[in-house]
């Protein structure tokens, strides 16, 4: 979550709330602008605010836009999805292969890494989250694994089921851990706000390091 402190009322948490249980963050920015503005991006609604615009408006014009913002996010994930493929899953050749961020000897084409990735990542799973639920004091009921193109995590708060990127395997093995810490935190805090990432740096004090190395990859393997 992303807004002037100005702009935060009961109303407003309702909607970041019910955007948190899409998987959708709320960014607002106040701007020179005419009218209220709203982008949807791939896991983020994004909305620009004119200066003479009330808090009170603003909360009331988010409200109203939140159906369409989870209605529609699926389409919007799929066309990033698409734009993606072509660098992503359209080439069959084989590339180099990283495991926990060391190069392995051999090689594998896209399709053999995703089954490789899983199987090693349902390998360590059990362990990590047995070591990291009593840190964070928060227990998921479920953890699946899926290709995930704009997301190394994500969390269905209501569920209490974690989802995680098959990619991660790429990148050593504390990347893994901090997703499963921040996911994990939002079982305390659905949004990202200030109280969030207070409970991420309680439990994982060096998170930012493995935070700014998988920030911008979006699940690229090279």
């Amino acid at each position: 979550m992303n807004m002037p402190s100005a702009y935060q009322s009961p109303l407003l948490e309702k909607s970041i709330q019910h955007l948190a249980q899409a998987d959708i963050e709320l960014h607002i920015s106040k701007k020179r602008v005419k009218n209220i503005n709203f982008r949807l991006k791939p896991h983020k609604l994004m909305v620009s605010v004119p200066l003479f615009i009330s808090s009170a408006q603003a909360a009331q014009a988010v409200a109203k836009r939140v159906p369409w913002a989870i209605a529609n996010h699926g389409q919007v994930l799929e066309q990033y999805r698409r734009r993606q493929l072509p660098s992503k899953e359209s080439s069959t050749a084989d590339s180099t292969l990283l495991l926990w961020g060391i190069k392995q000897s051999f090689t594998l084409n896209h399709d053999e890494k995703i089954t490789y990735y899983r199987q090693q990542l349902s390998e360590v799973i059990p362990s990590l989250f047995e070591k990291w639920q009593p840190i964070v004091g928060a227990d998921a009921n479920e953890i699946r694994l899926k290709k995930m193109h704009t997301r190394w995590g994500s969390c269905n708060t209501r569920a209490r089921r974690i989802w995680l990127s098959v990619y991660l395997p790429a990148y050593p093995i504390e990347c893994t851990e901090y997703v499963i810490v921040h996911e994990l935190c939002h079982l305390h805090h659905a949004n990202h706000s200030r109280a969030f990432w207070q409970t991420v740096a309680t439990a994982m004090p060096d998170y930012q390091h493995w935070h700014n190395m998988l920030a911008g990859k979006a699940g690229q393997l090279d």
